[in-house]
């Protein structure tokens, strides 16, 4: 069995009448940092080392450890060491040190109340003359990548999801970047359990001497304490918050020391104690630990408040989780595996997998940490995964992967998210009829046609024509201005067409994405219906005169014909009537009749051969409003929905690297 050295000050402030702190009368003093200052205990007296822990970092002198054993069986038994404590309590703190000059004065485990400065150069110094103990090396590649990952992904999402859904996210890469600036040679394992589960029994089972106080008094276990087989770990246990004074060291030699090397044991609160400050001890330390074990009896195995707060949410940490079924010594026969399979069933519904069969997933083992049936297969689980190592990085692993399970929701859509085809179709479609291209069109043509006739018609037809516009009232008044609603663009319109694109672009994305999405489309419309009326007033009326096709000259060289035909024939039988002309009713007649027939046939046939030029005309009219409207839609909300678009498909890249994992 390995020895250790004892309990803290304050453990020696209930054995000793005095209440003094130490066998040796020195008091804790707030400001050592809540170190206690131990003044150097005389050889011989046993009371030496039952009153004094040794703390991380400390040193021993050469050929103190027999010493140290041999006293040590005395202090705990010899009740006069108390009471020769006692004795000694007016060399208090303030008593100066007789050998200042030298590490130990006689053998024993005691701390020295020394400068914080030589503290801090002993921190790291190995026991025998090791040299400087090194941190913590970089992740494997695979993890780095994930890390990598992960980090670039918040940074591209920050504008996006507000911080609370991100703060998990952040503590995983603050904690990583904080795990890997300390020590790689050290696996920081913590035990957890409910009140009475015996997980300070296991711990002082696997210390092999009493570390952490039992009893019947709940809570026992009132803050973290900590046993660490190695130095080099005052890095990791100040990370952990757990003052010098609750930081113990096994004393070397004991069986299983060497394949412990490395291992820090942390003893914690119930994590269903009637104290708060004690829960959130619990939870605090177990976001930091490479590994937990966790410790439950027959009675309270099942207990909803450890299913549902703890294992549930951690059963993605099942590589390094050990769940413990202590106490069997209690169980009757063939009991122990029964409980032990209901067990293995509750973890089962609980999502963690159990490791079976040399499939990774949670170790499940009953034990008795007060009989020790158990404890030694526990010892040689905990030593291979001190000496694989790789707790460490398994958990930052595993935290990567439940922060990206709990952002699985804001990233990963539904189906293939996107603009298609057709949606900027009907979108730019949606814009032409709300900038009136097809009346524009219509009305180009029109025009084109009233052109063509006024070129080619009869004069008696645009006399005709001018005169029923002047003869009806207001024909030669200016048209009033159309009402609002019906100006050549609707802004309802727009705003349809524009919330339209928008339902159809986030349609499947994750809700903050989606709402990005429909926010870019709405600050791209804003003015939009403005510009769309601009275009419509400068490309729906074109100024300038009007193309002419290449019969035009000839059709109107036609028409000029049969009106002087006309005009010919009129006077020549007006000629005929006075008698200034021979008599010859039929010639003239032929003549006016030729020029009366010609002139509309003339304008029909004009008509007729205007059609495909006028509707050319107003095809174009029409094109070029529904271009330039498009090309406007498409600055002002396509583009905007397409760069987020864009956005969310390279947070989906970053978020698959997260998730991925080799």
């Amino acid at each position: 069995m390995t020895a250790v050295t004892a309990v803290t000050g304050e453990t020696e402030d209930r054995r000793s009448p005095g209440g003094t702190g130490n066998a040796s009368g020195a008091r804790n003093e707030p400001g050592a940092g809540g170190d206690a200052e131990v003044g150097n205990a005389a050889p011989g007296r046993p009371g030496g080392l039952g009153g004094e822990a040794r703390p991380e970092g400390g040193h021993a002198s050469p050929g103190g450890g027999e010493r140290a054993r041999g006293d040590g069986a005395g202090g705990a038994t010899d009740p006069a060491s108390g009471a020769e404590g006692k004795h000694e309590e007016g060399r208090g703190a303030d008593a100066p040190e007789e050998g200042d000059g030298d590490r130990w004065d006689d053998g024993l485990i005691a701390r020295r109340a020394v400068d914080p400065s030589d503290l801090a150069r002993d921190e790291g110094s190995l026991v025998g003359g090791e040299g400087h103990v090194p941190i913590g090396g970089p992740y494997a590649a695979p993890l780095r990548g994930r890390l990598d990952a992960l980090r670039e992904l918040v940074g591209l999402s920050r504008t996006r999801l507000d911080d609370k859904a991100l703060a998990e996210a952040g503590r995983v890469l603050d904690e990583a970047a904080a795990r890997q600036q300390l020590s790689a040679r050290h696996t920081v394992v913590a035990i957890a359990g409910a009140t009475g589960s015996g997980k300070s029994t296991l711990f002082n089972a696997l210390a092999g001497v009493p570390i952490s106080e039992t009893g019947l008094r709940r809570p026992t276990t009132s803050a973290p304490i900590s046993l660490s087989w190695s130095e080099g770990a005052a890095g990791l246990l100040d990370r952990l918050a757990i003052p010098p004074r609750l930081r113990r060291r096994p004393l070397a030699g004991g069986s299983g020391d060497e394949a412990l090397q490395g291992l820090v044991l942390v003893d914690l609160p119930d994590h269903d104690s009637a104290m708060t400050v004690h829960r959130d001890q619990v939870d605090r330390v177990l976001k930091l630990v490479d590994a937990v074990i966790w410790v439950v009896d027959p009675e309270k195995y099942a207990d909803a408040a450890l299913h549902e707060r703890y294992l549930r949410p951690l059963a993605g940490h099942a590589e390094i989780t050990f769940v413990v079924l202590n106490q069997i010594d209690r169980l009757p026969g063939d009991a122990a595996d029964q409980v032990l399979d209901d067990l293995r069933r509750l973890l089962d519904e609980d999502g963690m997998a159990v490791g079976e069969h040399g499939e990774p997933g949670a170790t499940v083992l009953a034990l008795s940490a007060l009989t020790g049936e158990g404890v030694g297969e526990l010892r040689e689980l905990l030593g291979r995964l001190v000496q694989d190592k790789s707790a460490a990085a398994r958990r930052v692993s595993a935290d990567i992967d439940a922060a990206a399970g709990r952002l699985r929701s804001m990233y990963v859509a539904d189906g293939r998210p996107g603009l298609s085809e057709r949606a900027r179709d009907d979108f730019t479609a949606r814009l032409a009829n709300a900038v009136g291209a097809s009346a524009v069109g219509e009305e180009a043509e029109r025009r084109w046609r009233r052109n063509a006739g006024r070129a080619c018609g009869t004069p008696w037809l645009r006399l005709w024509r001018w005169y029923e516009r002047v003869r009806m009232p207001g024909g030669g008044m200016p048209q009033p201005k159309q009402p609002a609603e019906e100006e050549l663009t609707a802004r309802q319109r727009v705003e349809q067409a524009v919330r339209t694109v928008a339902d159809d672009a986030a349609h499947g994305l994750p809700a903050p994405w989606a709402q990005a999405v429909r926010e870019a489309a709405v600050r791209g419309a804003e003015g939009l219906p403005e510009e769309l009326d601009d275009l419509a007033a400068e490309l729906g009326t074109p100024s300038g005169r009007l193309p002419r096709p290449a019969w035009w000259p000839a059709a109107v060289l036609v028409q000029v014909c049969m009106t002087l035909l006309q005009i010919f024939g009129g006077l020549w039988l007006v000629g005929q009537i006075i008698g200034v002309l021979e008599p010859g009713l039929l010639p003239p007649v032929l003549v006016m009749l030729a020029g009366i027939i010609g002139g509309p046939l003339v304008e029909w046939a004009c008509a007729a051969a205007a059609k495909g030029p006028a509707r050319r005309y107003g095809q174009d009219a029409e094109r070029r409003l529904r271009e330039a409207a498009a090309a406007c839609g498409r600055a002002k909300v396509l583009d905007p929905i397409a760069a987020e678009l864009l956005r969310y498909r390279e947070v989906r890249e970053q978020y698959g690297a997260v998730s991925f994992r080799r």
